[in-house]
């Protein structure tokens, strides 16, 4: 009997688990390690941040997906790796052994101590599950807040427009009109996207009547305030957090290769270039040459992660991942609009919010 061990609900595992259900292979014993039994699907994440979505309507019910493919499911998440003897300890004290492992773990984001009070109230965009937790109970607070709270998004690639927009809108649903403003380290916004959609994208705040603030790099948390290393202050609070990606600690700890931010390096097949019984897949994984931390990349690597996984465990021959070169992003401006964007062509509007939306329920509804 060979054991594989599925660590993390991401949108790869959520693949490899429909294809297994499909067509399992004998004599394997598959466990799952999530969290949370339902796991959202990154791209509604602001619709539901925005109210659009209930939070199970944004989720992959991992649960019932593992029961389809026969799989164990523990609720509990891994805190360290010994790799000498394959073995995973769980929060929860538990130890799991696995002769095959897949690392779906995500990534998370570092927030600045705080030192000082009355400080803002600083909400990170990972976890999810916990910032789920969260948003209800806040906005509900600030619903009774005689004057208008200080909302501000700190990140100025996509997660942090969106996430930013998305909560205004929920305040505003709320009855409550925060004044708000959008950090961003860089200068300019959106690196990496194509000058149009930066335009329309500035376009877009500017139309919520969103304070942008290029060059901030936040350093400190003081009361009701953040600080930059050369002085400039930013009145807040209200933090949404998104600057970011910032690698989980355990896997550098266990003597994976990993690259100078803590991220499993992977070859071609998405296996450990150290270990290769293992697979990591999504943000967890450091490719060469690099790639954006975007849920887009994870749901491409399902199928091939799919297909290696069986093939390690069958002797077969794996298959190569290849990167998309100009993957589509549809950008969520809460405003019943989205900023479409491939290449160096980009184009917004309503139609781009419903093909969004069609897209987004149909990665859903495909695992239920």
């Amino acid at each position: 009997m060979q054991r594989l061990l599925l660590i993390g609900a991401g949108h790869a595992s959520a693949e490899l688990l429909r294809r297994w259900a499909a067509a399992p292979l004998p004599e394997v014993e598959l466990t799952l390690v999530s969290l949370e039994p339902l796991a959202p699907y990154s791209g509604m994440v602001p619709g539901w941040l925005a109210g659009d979505y209930a939070w199970e309507d944004c989720c992959i019910d991992f649960a019932r997906l593992a029961a389809r493919a026969g799989a164990r499911l523990v609720v509990d998440r891994v805190v360290a790796l010994d790799a000498m003897r394959r073995e995973v300890l769980l929060a929860g004290g538990s130890v799991l052994a696995a002769d095959t492992m897949v690392l779906n773990i995500g990534s998370t984001v570092r927030t600045p101590a705080i030192h000082h009070e009355p400080s803002p109230v600083l909400l990170a965009t990972r976890p999810l599950g916990a910032l789920r937790r969260a948003v209800d109970t806040l906005v509900e607070r600030w619903r009774d807040v005689p004057q208008a709270p200080e909302l501000v998004g700190v990140g100025g690639g996509a997660a942090g427009v969106e996430t930013l927009l998305a909560l205004r809108r929920r305040m505003l649903r709320a009855g409550r009109v925060p004044r708000c403003t959008l950090l961003s380290r860089d200068a300019e916004l959106l690196r990496g996207f194509n000058a149009t959609a930066r335009r329309l994208t500035r376009a877009a705040l500017t139309g919520a009547a969103v304070a942008l603030r290029g060059g901030f790099d936040v350093q400190a948390v003081e009361p009701r305030a953040l600080r930059a290393p050369d002085g400039q202050a930013q009145a807040a609070d209200l933090v949404l957090w998104a600057a970011g990606a910032a690698a989980h600690a355990w896997p550098a700890a266990s003597g994976l290769d990993v690259d100078a931010g803590g991220f499993v390096r992977v070859d071609a097949t998405l296996r450990s270039t150290s270990h290769p019984w293992l697979f990591a897949v999504g943000d967890c994984a450091a490719f060469d040459p690099p790639l954006p931390k975007a849920g887009v990349y994870s749901v491409r690597m399902g199928p091939v992660l799919a297909h290696n996984v069986v093939a390690t465990l069958a002797a077969r021959e794996l298959r190569a991942y290849q990167p998309q070169r100009d993957q589509l992003v549809l950008l969520n401006t809460a405003d019943g609009r989205a900023i479409a964007s491939r290449g160096r062509l980009a184009a917004a509007g309503r139609w781009a919010m419903r093909w969004k939306h069609t897209i987004d329920r149909r990665f859903v509804e495909r695992y239920r």
